[in-house]
């Protein structure tokens, strides 16, 4: 069932939320180098919803300021672009030379590849926070998707990057609706209905842009071979756990040849075995991020996700993320307890 997944700063000791916070969202996001007024006094929460090619997350936070620096894209880059719509407070985004100030309802689009500086102003202008009260917060939405499953030209696309979109009313007006009751209004929803969800967004998405650039998408929105793409990416996405996932089989299932299936894959700039070695990774570093699995042993959360073998995931997860599947959870264990992990000194095989 898709239900979102809620992060919050409550069971956190005050003095480490903001650090807390920003590794968080390091792992379900983006990395980013984030400075704040409120640092020592922090608060935020956040709703994710995984949509399967795409991630839909609500975010609520005190005032920030972040950049996303040459360096972390070095570390990180999961290629995406990131669609924020503001929903409460201001805020902002500069990428590509241009700057876009945004206030409720506004709309835009940016790439994680590339530097971007972002900030939000939770506080109104002239107003005071009562002694004892919480914060002031901003609240938004970020739809994060693949660059490459937009059916519209990057050229093109690149011309809209960091550029303050209508949320109102018309095709964006649709959008800003679509979002905010998917995240607050999941329902009863089986995996299979991620592709039919996501197709929705992104295609209102892809036709908000070309609205903008004034292109006609008729032919692209409906191009045969896209739409295979994302069947394939959201078959892809619910057979993750299966150890038999092969080419071969998600070709039968498509009633396509093997050969086509490889060359689909191929014009994205990818192959259909390294996509689905990726999404595994995602999957299994999700799972070792999440507080409630801190008791599942690794190796457990690999098989789950369709590593047979331990040594294999453990190769491929340092090549991916920098670190081995026990350093990367050891890591996450001490910036939430580091005085348990202090005292025991962390530990987990795989």
């Amino acid at each position: 069932m898709l239900f979102p997944s809620v992060l919050r700063l409550d069971g956190v000791p005050v003095r480490e939320r903001f650090d807390f916070w920003w590794e968080a969202v390091a792992q379900s996001v983006v990395s980013v180098d984030v400075s704040s007024d409120q640092a020592a006094d922090f608060w935020a929460e956040m709703r994710m919803l995984d949509l399967g090619v795409a991630q839909l997350s609500r975010v609520r936070c005190v005032s920030f300021d972040a950049r996303r620096s040459p360096s972390r894209i070095r570390h990180s880059d999961p290629g995406h672009y990131q669609l924020s719509l503001t929903l409460r407070g201001r805020s902002g985004i500069q990428q590509e030379g241009r700057e876009a100030g945004l206030v409720p309802t506004d709309i835009t689009l940016y790439d994680t590849s590339r530097t971007f500086h972002a900030w939000t102003v939770a506080e109104e202008p002239g107003s005071r926070r009562a002694r004892g009260s919480r914060p002031s917060v901003s609240d938004g939405l970020i739809l994060q998707f693949p660059r490459d499953v937009l059916p519209l030209p990057a050229s093109a696309v690149e011309r809209l990057l960091a550029v303050r979109l209508p949320g109102r009313d018309g095709i964006g007006g649709l959008l800003n609706g679509y979002l905010h009751q998917l995240i607050t209004q999941p329902g009863r929803r089986s995996s299979s209905d991620a592709l039919r969800l996501s197709t929705v967004a992104l295609d209102l998405v892809a036709a908000l842009l070309a609205h903008e650039l004034d292109m006609d998408t008729s032919g692209s929105l409906s191009d045969p071979q896209g739409v295979l793409l994302m069947r394939v990416q959201a078959f892809v996405e619910r057979g993750l756990g299966e150890a038999d996932l092969s080419p071969s089989t998600i070709a039968a299932a498509h009633h396509i040849s093997v050969r086509h299936l490889h060359r689909i894959f191929q014009s994205e700039g990818v192959t259909i075995g390294g996509w689905i070695r990726l999404r595994r990774l995602e999957r299994c570093r999700r799972d070792l991020a999440d507080p409630l699995m801190d008791d599942l042993p690794a190796r457990t959360i690999a098989s789950r996700w369709g590593f047979t073998s331990d040594s294999h995931f453990t190769r491929t997860f340092r090549a991916a993320y920098g670190a081995s599947p026990a350093a990367y959870r050891r890591h996450l264990r001490e910036l939430r307890y580091p005085a348990d992990a202090s005292a025991s000194g962390g530990g987990d095989a795989g």
